[in-house]
């Protein structure tokens, strides 16, 4: 028996598309539970899995491998706090309603509380809602005990204000951060995942929905959009940008932060899978007509670094990020020919390189050139092979033009740097 079935049983139980976690990640964990349980054939295993929901978690366990570390992506958890600073100067509004999803072993719904606290937030008026689909990895948020592989990048006070030493390298999160917090176990996909009635002011769905395959994307987005304030935000990781333009979402024009405005009045259901059509960068479905569109690149400019402009002239290396810098804001203004100059105007000045070319490729894809716009993406991938920006493009396109094995590739190809660039 090969892991078809337990590749089939994956995806719909939790959405998985085996082929994006990366290659023989599904086999390993079933390898390691038959070894764990002394079952010699896989027919036998499989038999066992139907049988015993403890087992069934056990594997889920098995595949899901969190990675995650406080404060990951600051600029998000920064334009939240701004984002919502007008309501914390209003008496008696009502409190903050945060969702963290998948909210793994912790690090994400605490770093939302304390980013919110340290911005003057009382806890009273915080409520924070974080779900994961792991036991284990809830059990671990619960205890709220962490290691130095929590804590990354540096600038660690954040560790001083919330944090009380335990020795040996271990820290204890204070109580008045894990107050903030509810943790749930639950399956997104799951017909009764929060109530119809919920109505979150921030979502934070990060690098979820990549693993995901089309249609799953789909209905997972469609929860979120029910779970989502009509004026909420909801905060994606930088390869899901492209999805969430397709889907109608706006960006909300925060660098950085990939974040998101449903474009809508009121909670709408679940949008239905849509078939194929052909790729405008970075979405999958076409442009609307000029005067309506919504700033197809905008999303672009949330998972590339937009960068201040210097207070005096700048050397060589900051004219060339402030000429990429312009060439984004061209393109967010849907002035794609002048963007289009201004990126060949670069990369003359200062030789080819992965982000102008990105950039380039996104710019040809909104306007309608997808051939131009490939040949871009590929030129990008030769100059840095692991461009995680170009590889999530190049995969939506190739999805759009019905090659399946070649946007996996790509998918495989970005899912291996993630791993080695945690």
């Amino acid at each position: 028996m090969d892991a078809t079935a337990f590749k089939r049983w994956l995806k719909t139980t939790m959405g998985l598309d085996a082929e994006a976690v990366g290659p023989g990640v599904v086999e390993r964990a079933i390898a390691g539970r038959m070894r764990a349980l002394g079952v010699a054939e896989a027919d036998a295993y499989w038999r066992r899995l139907q049988a015993q929901p403890l087992e069934q978690q056990e594997l889920i366990e098995a595949v899901v491998v969190p990675e995650t570390w406080f404060f990951r992506g600051v600029e998000a958890f920064d334009a939240l706090a701004r984002a919502f600073a007008p309501r914390l100067a209003e008496p008696g509004a009502a409190p903050l309603r945060l969702l963290s999803l998948p909210c793994s072993t912790g690090e994400e719904p605490y770093t939302l509380a304390m980013a919110l606290l340290d911005a003057g937030w009382p806890p009273q008026r915080l409520r924070i809602d974080a779900y994961d689909i792991s036991e284990r990895a809830l059990a671990k948020a619960g205890h709220a005990v962490y290691g130095a592989n929590s804590f990354r990048g540096g600038d660690l006070r954040y560790r001083d204000r919330h944090f009380r030493a335990l020795g040996h390298g271990r820290w204890q999160l204070s109580d008045a951060v894990r107050g903030c917090v509810r943790l749930h176990r639950a399956n997104v996909l799951a017909i009764d995942f929060l109530p119809e009635a919920a109505s979150f002011d921030a979502v934070f769905c990060r690098n979820l929905l990549i693993y995901f395959d089309q249609d799953t994307q789909v209905r997972a987005v469609g929860v979120l959009a029910r779970a989502l304030a009509a004026d909420g935000l909801l905060f994606v990781g930088a390869a899901e940008t492209g999805l969430l333009l397709s889907l109608g979402y706006a960006s909300a024009q925060i660098p950085m932060a990939a974040a998101f405005r449903n474009q809508r009045s009121a909670p709408a259901p679940a949008p239905a899978p849509a078939p194929p059509q052909p790729w405008r960068a970075p979405a999958l479905a076409p442009l609307p007509a000029a005067a309506a569109r919504p700033r197809p690149f905008a999303a672009v400019a949330t998972a590339l670094a937009a960068r201040p402009a210097p207070a005096s002239p700048p050397a060589p290396a900051q004219a060339a990020d402030d000429s990429l810098a312009q060439a984004r804001r061209l393109a967010d203004n849907g002035d794609f020919a002048q963007a289009e100059r201004l990126c060949q105007a670069h990369l003359r000045a200062h030789g080819p390189n992965a982000e102008a070319l990105c950039l380039l490729g996104v710019i040809y894809g909104a306007d309608g050139a997808d051939a131009r716009a490939e040949d871009a993406f590929r030129k990008a991938l030769y100059l840095q092979p692991d461009h995680a920006e170009s590889l999530m493009h190049l995969a939506l396109l190739l999805d759009a033009k019905g090659d399946a094995a070649g946007a996996r590739l790509m998918r495989q190809r970005a899912a291996r740097h993630r791993d080695r660039n945690p």
